[in-house]
């Protein structure tokens, strides 16, 4: 690779990256939202359920499934974002070795 396509992939590797931590961001809030609209719905249909403890516990988790799987789906959105962060992060820091090994052969 020339020094020139090294400087624009690294450029290129650092925008996306900045990008993706306001994804993380963004879907840390997704979750965070979708996590309080479980613990709502659960605890709101956990009051108003009758029979013993285990009965209303069993019932108010069973109400909120479609909340807990909403909170699912977020949670593992906002862990692909850290993926691919992590990806980009190693992308960098290859494209970064790179460079250096360019400019130590051209030095030669």
């Amino acid at each position: 690779m020339l020094p020139s396509e090294l400087i624009q992939e690294l450029a290129t590797l650092t925008a996306e990256n900045r990008k993706g931590a306001e994804a993380l961001f963004a879907a840390e809030v997704a979750l965070a939202e979708a996590e309080h609209e479980l613990d709502t719905i659960e605890q709101k249909a956990f009051i108003k359920a009758q029979g013993t403890v285990a009965d209303r516990t069993a019932l108010s988790k069973l109400e909120a499934a479609d909340a807990r799987l909403q909170r699912d789906l977020r949670k593992a959105e906002a862990n692909r974002v850290r993926m691919k962060i992590k990806g980009l992060e190693t992308a960098i820091m290859a494209v970064a070795t790179q460079a250096k090994l360019v400019q130590t052969e051209t030095r030669i």
